[in-house]
Protein backbone atom coordinates (compact mmCIF):
# COMPACT_ATOMS: atom_id res chain seq x y z
CA UNK A 1 0.00 0.00 0.00
CA UNK A 2 1.52 3.49 -1.21
CA UNK A 3 0.80 6.30 1.48
CA UNK A 4 0.12 9.85 1.11
CA UNK A 5 0.24 12.71 3.63
CA UNK A 6 -2.56 14.04 1.47
CA UNK A 7 -5.16 12.63 -1.09
CA UNK A 8 -7.35 14.73 -3.10
CA UNK A 9 -10.02 13.17 -5.06
CA UNK A 10 -11.00 15.44 -7.84
CA UNK A 11 -9.84 17.97 -9.32
CA UNK A 12 -12.41 21.03 -10.20
CA UNK A 13 -12.40 22.93 -6.93
CA UNK A 14 -10.31 20.68 -5.28
CA UNK A 15 -7.51 21.35 -7.52
CA UNK A 16 -6.90 24.61 -6.03
CA UNK A 17 -6.19 23.36 -2.42
CA UNK A 18 -2.84 22.12 -3.64
CA UNK A 19 0.00 24.97 -3.57
CA UNK A 20 3.44 25.50 -2.65
CA UNK A 21 2.71 25.20 0.79
CA UNK A 22 2.21 21.18 0.18
CA UNK A 23 5.59 21.11 -1.38
CA UNK A 24 7.16 19.38 1.32
CA UNK A 25 4.67 16.73 1.57
CA UNK A 26 3.72 13.34 -0.67
CA UNK A 27 0.32 14.26 -2.43
CA UNK A 28 -2.07 12.51 -4.38
CA UNK A 29 -4.77 12.80 -6.92
CA UNK A 30 -7.53 10.99 -8.36
CA UNK A 31 -8.81 12.08 -11.31
CA UNK A 32 -11.07 9.93 -13.27
CA UNK A 33 -12.05 12.23 -16.17
CA UNK A 34 -11.41 15.73 -17.20
CA UNK A 35 -8.81 17.83 -15.22
CA UNK A 36 -10.57 21.00 -13.87
CA UNK A 37 -13.99 19.59 -13.55
CA UNK A 38 -17.65 19.73 -14.52
CA UNK A 39 -17.44 24.08 -14.76
CA UNK A 40 -14.33 24.22 -17.18
CA UNK A 41 -14.99 20.80 -19.28
CA UNK A 42 -18.91 20.59 -19.73
CA UNK A 43 -20.59 23.18 -17.72
CA UNK A 44 -20.68 26.93 -16.51
CA UNK A 45 -17.47 27.79 -19.26
CA UNK A 46 -18.51 26.27 -22.53
CA UNK A 47 -22.12 27.02 -21.84
CA UNK A 48 -21.61 30.82 -21.24
CA UNK A 49 -19.26 30.43 -24.83
CA UNK A 50 -21.91 28.67 -26.48
CA UNK A 51 -24.77 31.32 -25.17
CA UNK A 52 -22.89 34.65 -25.80
CA UNK A 53 -23.23 33.63 -29.60
CA UNK A 54 -26.70 32.24 -29.42
CA UNK A 55 -27.92 35.85 -27.58
CA UNK A 56 -26.45 37.52 -30.99
CA UNK A 57 -27.94 35.16 -33.09
CA UNK A 58 -31.50 35.50 -31.25
CA UNK A 59 -31.09 39.27 -31.34
CA UNK A 60 -30.12 39.23 -34.77
CA UNK A 61 -33.13 36.78 -36.01
CA UNK A 62 -36.19 39.24 -34.47
CA UNK A 63 -34.80 42.94 -33.44
CA UNK A 64 -38.22 44.38 -34.68
CA UNK A 65 -38.89 45.36 -31.43
CA UNK A 66 -35.91 48.26 -31.14
CA UNK A 67 -37.16 49.30 -35.15
CA UNK A 68 -34.48 46.94 -37.39
CA UNK A 69 -34.29 44.66 -39.92
CA UNK A 70 -31.92 42.44 -39.47
CA UNK A 71 -31.49 38.44 -39.60
CA UNK A 72 -29.61 35.53 -38.69
CA UNK A 73 -28.59 33.42 -41.42
CA UNK A 74 -26.31 30.67 -39.73
CA UNK A 75 -23.96 29.64 -37.17
CA UNK A 76 -20.37 27.81 -38.09
CA UNK A 77 -20.82 25.18 -34.93
CA UNK A 78 -17.20 23.60 -35.93
CA UNK A 79 -15.67 26.69 -36.02
CA UNK A 80 -17.73 27.67 -32.72
CA UNK A 81 -17.01 24.21 -30.98
CA UNK A 82 -13.47 24.63 -31.91
CA UNK A 83 -13.03 27.60 -30.54
CA UNK A 84 -14.52 27.09 -27.09
CA UNK A 85 -12.89 23.95 -27.17
CA UNK A 86 -9.56 24.29 -27.97
CA UNK A 87 -9.10 26.91 -25.29
CA UNK A 88 -10.78 24.40 -22.72
CA UNK A 89 -8.97 21.40 -23.52
CA UNK A 90 -5.69 23.02 -23.51
CA UNK A 91 -6.37 24.28 -19.86
CA UNK A 92 -7.28 20.95 -18.90
CA UNK A 93 -4.16 19.58 -20.83
CA UNK A 94 -1.86 21.81 -18.77
CA UNK A 95 -3.46 21.56 -15.33
CA UNK A 96 -3.12 17.77 -16.15
CA UNK A 97 0.28 18.23 -17.13
CA UNK A 98 1.24 20.79 -14.50
CA UNK A 99 0.50 17.80 -11.65
CA UNK A 100 1.90 15.09 -13.27
CA UNK A 101 5.05 15.89 -14.90
CA UNK A 102 5.97 19.03 -13.46
CA UNK A 103 5.13 18.52 -9.84
CA UNK A 104 7.79 16.16 -8.60
CA UNK A 105 5.71 15.48 -4.76
CA UNK A 106 2.48 14.94 -6.60
CA UNK A 107 1.20 11.79 -8.10
CA UNK A 108 -1.58 11.51 -10.56
CA UNK A 109 -4.04 8.46 -10.44
CA UNK A 110 -6.45 8.80 -13.39
CA UNK A 111 -8.66 6.50 -12.67
CA UNK A 112 -11.53 6.30 -9.75
CA UNK A 113 -10.87 5.40 -6.06
CA UNK A 114 -13.33 4.25 -4.06
CA UNK A 115 -12.77 3.88 0.28
CA UNK A 116 -12.11 0.73 1.99
CA UNK A 117 -11.85 2.33 5.42
CA UNK A 118 -11.37 4.90 7.18
CA UNK A 119 -8.00 6.70 6.01
CA UNK A 120 -7.42 3.64 2.60
CA UNK A 121 -8.96 3.40 -0.94
CA UNK A 122 -8.88 1.13 -3.79
CA UNK A 123 -8.41 2.91 -7.20
CA UNK A 124 -10.06 0.93 -10.05
CA UNK A 125 -6.40 -1.10 -11.55
CA UNK A 126 -6.19 -2.14 -7.98
CA UNK A 127 -3.64 -0.27 -6.57
CA UNK A 128 -4.10 0.45 -2.88
CA UNK A 129 -3.35 3.71 -0.88
CA UNK A 130 -3.75 5.47 2.16
CA UNK A 131 -3.60 8.90 3.32
CA UNK A 132 -3.42 10.90 6.63
CA UNK A 133 -5.57 13.73 4.98
CA UNK A 134 -8.40 13.31 2.55
CA UNK A 135 -9.74 16.22 0.60
CA UNK A 136 -13.66 14.62 -1.15
CA UNK A 137 -14.10 17.04 -3.76
CA UNK A 138 -15.44 14.14 -6.41
CA UNK A 139 -18.83 16.78 -7.57
CA UNK A 140 -22.11 15.41 -9.18
CA UNK A 141 -22.82 13.95 -12.21
CA UNK A 142 -26.01 14.32 -14.74
CA UNK A 143 -29.18 12.12 -13.36
CA UNK A 144 -30.09 9.72 -16.73
CA UNK A 145 -33.54 8.67 -15.85
CA UNK A 146 -34.60 5.22 -16.27
CA UNK A 147 -37.18 5.19 -19.78
CA UNK A 148 -37.90 2.16 -21.47
CA UNK A 149 -35.95 1.97 -24.34
CA UNK A 150 -32.75 3.89 -23.29
CA UNK A 151 -29.96 2.09 -22.99
CA UNK A 152 -28.42 4.35 -20.10
CA UNK A 153 -24.96 2.82 -20.15
CA UNK A 154 -24.72 4.55 -24.03
CA UNK A 155 -25.71 8.15 -22.65
CA UNK A 156 -23.11 9.95 -23.73
CA UNK A 157 -20.88 7.53 -26.21
CA UNK A 158 -20.04 8.22 -29.68
CA UNK A 159 -22.89 7.29 -32.02
CA UNK A 160 -26.00 7.23 -29.63
CA UNK A 161 -27.75 10.00 -30.16
CA UNK A 162 -29.41 10.53 -26.10
CA UNK A 163 -26.93 13.04 -24.33
CA UNK A 164 -26.50 14.93 -21.06
CA UNK A 165 -24.37 18.10 -20.72
CA UNK A 166 -21.02 16.03 -20.93
CA UNK A 167 -20.91 15.26 -24.51
CA UNK A 168 -23.91 17.72 -25.96
CA UNK A 169 -21.86 20.86 -26.82
CA UNK A 170 -19.11 18.56 -28.46
CA UNK A 171 -21.14 16.88 -31.64
CA UNK A 172 -19.43 17.42 -34.92
CA UNK A 173 -22.85 18.95 -36.28
CA UNK A 174 -25.62 21.55 -34.93
CA UNK A 175 -28.37 19.14 -35.14
CA UNK A 176 -31.36 20.25 -36.52
CA UNK A 177 -33.78 19.06 -33.64
CA UNK A 178 -33.51 18.73 -30.37
CA UNK A 179 -35.67 17.53 -27.56
CA UNK A 180 -35.03 18.62 -24.23
CA UNK A 181 -36.56 16.50 -21.30
CA UNK A 182 -35.97 19.04 -18.11
CA UNK A 183 -36.91 22.36 -16.46
CA UNK A 184 -34.01 23.77 -14.68
CA UNK A 185 -31.33 26.08 -15.14
CA UNK A 186 -29.51 23.41 -17.93
CA UNK A 187 -32.69 23.02 -19.75
CA UNK A 188 -33.17 26.40 -19.85
CA UNK A 189 -29.73 27.13 -20.54
CA UNK A 190 -29.14 25.08 -23.59
CA UNK A 191 -32.98 25.67 -24.94
CA UNK A 192 -31.86 29.20 -25.63
CA UNK A 193 -28.31 27.85 -27.05
CA UNK A 194 -29.94 25.71 -29.35
CA UNK A 195 -32.88 28.13 -30.59
CA UNK A 196 -30.72 30.93 -30.96
CA UNK A 197 -28.82 28.91 -33.46
CA UNK A 198 -31.26 27.51 -35.29
CA UNK A 199 -31.90 24.26 -33.94
CA UNK A 200 -35.50 23.22 -34.07
CA UNK A 201 -35.82 22.88 -30.20
CA UNK A 202 -38.37 21.33 -27.91
CA UNK A 203 -38.68 21.25 -23.78
CA UNK A 204 -40.63 18.57 -22.05
CA UNK A 205 -41.44 20.19 -18.53
CA UNK A 206 -43.23 17.84 -16.30
CA UNK A 207 -44.67 20.49 -13.80
CA UNK A 208 -46.52 23.34 -14.79
CA UNK A 209 -43.76 25.97 -14.77
CA UNK A 210 -40.08 25.90 -15.21
CA UNK A 211 -36.86 26.86 -12.80
CA UNK A 212 -38.15 24.62 -9.72
CA UNK A 213 -37.43 25.69 -6.48
CA UNK A 214 -37.56 29.46 -7.75
CA UNK A 215 -39.08 32.31 -6.61
CA UNK A 216 -42.81 32.13 -7.36
CA UNK A 217 -43.71 35.43 -9.08
CA UNK A 218 -40.12 34.41 -11.12
CA UNK A 219 -40.92 31.03 -12.11
CA UNK A 220 -44.32 32.41 -13.88
CA UNK A 221 -43.12 35.22 -15.79
CA UNK A 222 -39.97 33.37 -16.89
CA UNK A 223 -42.46 30.47 -17.95
CA UNK A 224 -44.14 32.82 -19.99
CA UNK A 225 -41.75 34.86 -21.34
CA UNK A 226 -39.64 31.49 -22.22
CA UNK A 227 -42.40 30.34 -23.67
CA UNK A 228 -43.01 33.20 -26.28
CA UNK A 229 -39.52 32.37 -28.09
CA UNK A 230 -39.41 28.03 -26.93
CA UNK A 231 -41.32 25.64 -27.82
CA UNK A 232 -42.10 24.66 -24.25
CA UNK A 233 -44.77 21.33 -23.51
CA UNK A 234 -46.01 21.10 -19.49
CA UNK A 235 -47.16 18.30 -17.59
CA UNK A 236 -45.63 15.68 -20.02
CA UNK A 237 -42.61 13.61 -19.37
CA UNK A 238 -40.88 11.08 -21.78
CA UNK A 239 -42.85 7.62 -21.65
CA UNK A 240 -40.63 5.77 -23.98
CA UNK A 241 -37.80 5.99 -26.53
CA UNK A 242 -37.35 4.24 -29.54
CA UNK A 243 -33.97 4.69 -31.83
CA UNK A 244 -35.03 4.39 -35.24
CA UNK A 245 -32.71 3.17 -38.16
CA UNK A 246 -31.98 6.75 -39.74
CA UNK A 247 -29.61 7.58 -36.49
CA UNK A 248 -32.87 9.42 -35.15
CA UNK A 249 -34.75 8.71 -31.93
CA UNK A 250 -38.45 8.74 -31.06
CA UNK A 251 -39.68 9.92 -27.72
CA UNK A 252 -43.22 9.09 -27.15
CA UNK A 253 -44.77 11.17 -23.91
CA UNK A 254 -47.86 11.11 -20.87
CA UNK A 255 -49.22 13.04 -18.68
CA UNK A 256 -47.57 13.58 -15.12
CA UNK A 257 -50.68 14.25 -13.56
CA UNK A 258 -49.46 17.60 -12.56
CA UNK A 259 -50.91 19.82 -15.04
CA UNK A 260 -54.36 19.40 -15.02
CA UNK A 261 -56.11 19.15 -18.86
CA UNK A 262 -51.85 19.04 -19.91
CA UNK A 263 -51.69 17.91 -23.86
CA UNK A 264 -50.42 15.02 -24.96
CA UNK A 265 -48.25 15.74 -27.72
CA UNK A 266 -47.75 13.44 -30.63
CA UNK A 267 -44.28 11.08 -30.80
CA UNK A 268 -41.95 13.60 -31.71
CA UNK A 269 -38.90 12.42 -33.65
CA UNK A 270 -35.52 14.32 -33.30
CA UNK A 271 -31.66 14.38 -34.15
CA UNK A 272 -30.44 14.42 -30.67
CA UNK A 273 -32.13 13.98 -26.74
CA UNK A 274 -30.59 15.93 -24.29
CA UNK A 275 -31.21 14.58 -20.81
CA UNK A 276 -31.31 17.83 -18.69
CA UNK A 277 -33.15 16.00 -15.76
CA UNK A 278 -30.55 17.36 -12.97
CA UNK A 279 -27.66 16.13 -11.39
CA UNK A 280 -26.59 14.20 -8.06
CA UNK A 281 -23.48 13.97 -6.00
CA UNK A 282 -21.02 11.61 -7.37
CA UNK A 283 -20.98 9.88 -3.99
CA UNK A 284 -21.82 6.14 -4.61
CA UNK A 285 -19.11 5.44 -6.85
CA UNK A 286 -16.63 6.16 -3.77
CA UNK A 287 -18.45 3.36 -1.35
CA UNK A 288 -18.53 6.09 1.61
CA UNK A 289 -20.04 3.17 3.61
CA UNK A 290 -16.70 1.60 3.85
CA UNK A 291 -15.45 4.70 5.71
CA UNK A 292 -18.23 5.21 7.85
CA UNK A 293 -19.36 8.65 6.20
CA UNK A 294 -22.41 9.91 6.63
CA UNK A 295 -24.29 11.06 3.89
CA UNK A 296 -27.74 13.22 3.40
CA UNK A 297 -30.84 11.29 1.35
CA UNK A 298 -29.50 13.04 -1.53
CA UNK A 299 -26.57 11.34 -1.40
CA UNK A 300 -24.53 14.13 -0.53
CA UNK A 301 -21.96 13.84 2.36
CA UNK A 302 -22.24 15.18 5.59
CA UNK A 303 -19.94 18.04 6.69
CA UNK A 304 -19.82 20.39 9.45
CA UNK A 305 -19.07 24.50 9.20
CA UNK A 306 -15.64 23.78 8.86
CA UNK A 307 -16.23 21.08 6.11
CA UNK A 308 -14.99 18.35 8.08
CA UNK A 309 -16.14 14.99 7.10
CA UNK A 310 -18.90 13.63 9.57
CA UNK A 311 -18.82 10.02 10.82
CA UNK A 312 -21.52 8.98 13.40
CA UNK A 313 -22.07 12.71 13.71
CA UNK A 314 -18.84 13.63 14.81
CA UNK A 315 -15.67 14.87 12.56
CA UNK A 316 -13.45 11.84 10.67
CA UNK A 317 -10.30 12.99 11.31
CA UNK A 318 -8.02 14.40 8.61
CA UNK A 319 -11.04 14.03 6.53
CA UNK A 320 -12.87 17.37 4.68
CA UNK A 321 -14.86 17.58 1.20
CA UNK A 322 -16.88 20.14 -0.85
CA UNK A 323 -18.47 21.34 -4.18
CA UNK A 324 -21.61 19.50 -5.28
CA UNK A 325 -20.23 16.36 -3.23
CA UNK A 326 -21.57 17.72 0.22
CA UNK A 327 -22.84 21.07 -0.70
CA UNK A 328 -26.40 22.10 -0.63
CA UNK A 329 -25.70 24.64 -3.40
CA UNK A 330 -24.46 23.25 -7.25
CA UNK A 331 -21.97 26.32 -7.82
CA UNK A 332 -18.80 27.01 -8.78
CA UNK A 333 -18.47 30.09 -6.75
CA UNK A 334 -19.57 27.67 -3.66
CA UNK A 335 -17.54 25.14 -4.24
CA UNK A 336 -14.41 28.04 -4.50
CA UNK A 337 -15.58 29.27 -1.50
CA UNK A 338 -15.61 25.75 0.42
CA UNK A 339 -12.05 25.23 -1.61
CA UNK A 340 -10.57 28.26 0.31
CA UNK A 341 -12.44 27.20 3.45
CA UNK A 342 -10.84 23.71 3.05
CA UNK A 343 -7.34 24.53 2.17
CA UNK A 344 -7.35 26.90 5.34
CA UNK A 345 -8.14 24.36 7.68
CA UNK A 346 -6.20 21.71 6.03
CA UNK A 347 -3.16 23.53 6.79
CA UNK A 348 -4.24 24.46 10.01
CA UNK A 349 -4.84 20.57 10.43
CA UNK A 350 -1.38 19.59 9.51
CA UNK A 351 0.26 22.47 11.60
CA UNK A 352 -1.58 20.78 14.53
CA UNK A 353 0.17 17.28 14.19
CA UNK A 354 -2.34 14.46 13.97
CA UNK A 355 -5.34 14.68 11.75
CA UNK A 356 -7.58 16.12 13.56
CA UNK A 357 -5.98 17.45 16.07
CA UNK A 358 -6.60 21.30 15.08
CA UNK A 359 -9.15 22.73 17.47
CA UNK A 360 -12.71 23.98 16.40
CA UNK A 361 -11.65 27.14 17.18
CA UNK A 362 -8.40 27.93 15.07
CA UNK A 363 -10.88 26.63 12.06
CA UNK A 364 -12.26 29.13 9.17
CA UNK A 365 -15.96 28.72 9.02
CA UNK A 366 -18.03 28.59 5.94
CA UNK A 367 -20.93 30.81 4.84
CA UNK A 368 -23.23 30.26 2.49
CA UNK A 369 -25.56 33.55 3.26
CA UNK A 370 -26.38 35.50 0.33
CA UNK A 371 -25.58 32.41 -1.78
CA UNK A 372 -26.80 34.12 -5.82
CA UNK A 373 -27.13 31.97 -8.92
CA UNK A 374 -28.03 33.32 -12.70
CA UNK A 375 -29.65 31.23 -15.49
CA UNK A 376 -28.07 32.02 -18.91
CA UNK A 377 -31.09 31.82 -21.12
CA UNK A 378 -33.24 33.96 -23.03
CA UNK A 379 -34.21 35.87 -20.92
CA UNK A 380 -31.45 35.87 -18.25
CA UNK A 381 -32.29 35.12 -14.63
CA UNK A 382 -30.23 35.98 -11.48
CA UNK A 383 -31.76 35.14 -7.64
CA UNK A 384 -29.91 35.75 -3.92
CA UNK A 385 -31.10 34.73 -0.92
CA UNK A 386 -34.54 33.89 0.09
CA UNK A 387 -38.03 33.44 -2.10
CA UNK A 388 -41.13 35.02 -0.74
CA UNK A 389 -42.64 31.70 0.30
CA UNK A 390 -39.13 30.85 2.46
CA UNK A 391 -39.61 34.41 3.97
CA UNK A 392 -42.87 34.51 4.98
CA UNK A 393 -42.72 30.53 6.10
CA UNK A 394 -39.29 31.44 8.35
CA UNK A 395 -41.95 34.18 9.94
CA UNK A 396 -40.46 37.47 8.78
CA UNK A 397 -43.36 40.29 8.20
CA UNK A 398 -42.27 40.24 4.68
CA UNK A 399 -42.11 43.66 2.44
CA UNK A 400 -41.84 43.35 -1.35
CA UNK A 401 -40.86 45.49 -4.26
CA UNK A 402 -41.18 44.68 -7.71
CA UNK A 403 -40.50 47.10 -10.88
CA UNK A 404 -40.55 45.78 -14.47
CA UNK A 405 -37.60 46.80 -16.51
CA UNK A 406 -39.74 48.96 -18.77
CA UNK A 407 -40.49 51.73 -16.02
CA UNK A 408 -37.19 52.80 -16.33
CA UNK A 409 -35.34 54.23 -18.93
CA UNK A 410 -32.81 51.54 -20.99
CA UNK A 411 -35.60 49.91 -20.32
CA UNK A 412 -37.61 51.80 -22.84
CA UNK A 413 -34.14 52.07 -25.13
CA UNK A 414 -34.38 48.15 -25.14
CA UNK A 415 -37.96 48.33 -26.75
CA UNK A 416 -39.80 47.11 -23.54
CA UNK A 417 -38.27 43.50 -23.30
CA UNK A 418 -39.57 41.23 -20.69
CA UNK A 419 -37.79 42.01 -17.57
CA UNK A 420 -38.55 42.59 -13.76
CA UNK A 421 -36.63 43.10 -10.30
CA UNK A 422 -38.34 41.50 -7.57
CA UNK A 423 -36.92 42.33 -3.66
CA UNK A 424 -37.77 40.74 -0.38
CA UNK A 425 -37.69 42.60 2.55
CA UNK A 426 -38.22 42.35 6.13
CA UNK A 427 -40.60 45.28 7.60
CA UNK A 428 -38.99 45.74 10.95
CA UNK A 429 -35.17 45.16 10.45
CA UNK A 430 -35.27 46.90 6.66
CA UNK A 431 -33.00 44.08 6.03
CA UNK A 432 -33.02 42.83 2.36
CA UNK A 433 -34.29 38.92 2.70
CA UNK A 434 -34.06 37.78 -1.33
CA UNK A 435 -33.80 39.47 -4.59
CA UNK A 436 -35.15 37.66 -7.77
CA UNK A 437 -34.63 39.53 -11.46
CA UNK A 438 -35.41 38.52 -14.80
CA UNK A 439 -34.17 40.33 -18.21
CA UNK A 440 -31.10 41.57 -19.69
CA UNK A 441 -27.84 41.25 -17.88
CA UNK A 442 -29.74 40.15 -14.79
CA UNK A 443 -26.70 38.67 -13.99
CA UNK A 444 -24.89 41.65 -13.33
CA UNK A 445 -27.40 44.21 -12.11
CA UNK A 446 -28.30 41.59 -8.95
CA UNK A 447 -24.78 42.51 -7.78
CA UNK A 448 -25.70 45.72 -5.63
CA UNK A 449 -28.28 43.22 -3.91
CA UNK A 450 -25.85 40.12 -3.39
CA UNK A 451 -23.76 42.79 -1.35
CA UNK A 452 -26.56 44.07 0.47
CA UNK A 453 -27.36 40.96 1.90
CA UNK A 454 -23.91 40.02 2.73
CA UNK A 455 -23.27 43.13 4.86
CA UNK A 456 -26.22 43.16 5.96
CA UNK A 457 -27.46 46.94 4.95
CA UNK A 458 -30.50 48.09 4.72
CA UNK A 459 -32.91 47.90 1.70
CA UNK A 460 -33.61 51.97 1.85
CA UNK A 461 -30.47 52.79 2.77
CA UNK A 462 -29.14 50.95 0.09
CA UNK A 463 -31.56 52.74 -2.20
CA UNK A 464 -30.92 56.03 -0.95
CA UNK A 465 -27.44 56.29 0.29
CA UNK A 466 -25.59 55.79 -3.04
CA UNK A 467 -25.45 57.38 -6.62
CA UNK A 468 -27.32 55.28 -9.34
CA UNK A 469 -26.30 56.03 -12.82
CA UNK A 470 -28.80 57.50 -14.96
CA UNK A 471 -30.36 56.58 -17.23
CA UNK A 472 -28.63 52.76 -16.23
CA UNK A 473 -30.13 49.35 -16.01
CA UNK A 474 -29.39 49.32 -12.63
CA UNK A 475 -32.20 51.94 -12.08
CA UNK A 476 -35.21 49.14 -12.05
CA UNK A 477 -33.42 47.74 -9.20
CA UNK A 478 -32.78 51.45 -7.48
CA UNK A 479 -36.93 51.68 -8.08
CA UNK A 480 -37.73 48.05 -6.72
CA UNK A 481 -36.08 48.89 -3.81
CA UNK A 482 -37.77 52.35 -3.47
CA UNK A 483 -41.13 50.25 -3.59
CA UNK A 484 -40.15 48.34 -0.56
CA UNK A 485 -43.02 50.02 2.01
CA UNK A 486 -42.28 49.46 5.51
CA UNK A 487 -44.65 51.47 6.79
Amino acid sequence: MTHFDVLVIGTGSGNSIINHRFDGLRVAIAEADRFGGTCLNAGCIPTKMYVYPATRAAEAADSSGIDLSTSFDSADWAALRDRIFARIDAIEADGRAYRSERQENVTVYPERVRFTGTHTLVTDSGREISADRIVIAAGSAPVVPEIPGLDRALVDTPGYPVHTSRSIMRLETRPESVLILGSGFIAAEFGHIFTGLGTRTTLAVRGDRMLPGADETLRTRFTEAFSDLHDVRTGIEAERIRLLDDGRVEVSFRATGRVSGAEVPAPLVVERLLLATGRRPASEGLDPAAAGIDRHPDGRIAVDVHQRVLSGGAPLPGVFALGDISSPHQLKHVANHEARIVKANLVADIDAGAPGAAEAQALATTSHKGVPAAVFSSPQVAHVGMTEVEARAAGHDVVIGERDYAGVAYGWAMGDAPGFVKVIADRSSRLLLGAHIMGAEASMIIQPLIQAIAFDQRADEVATGQYWIHPALPEVVENALLDLDFR
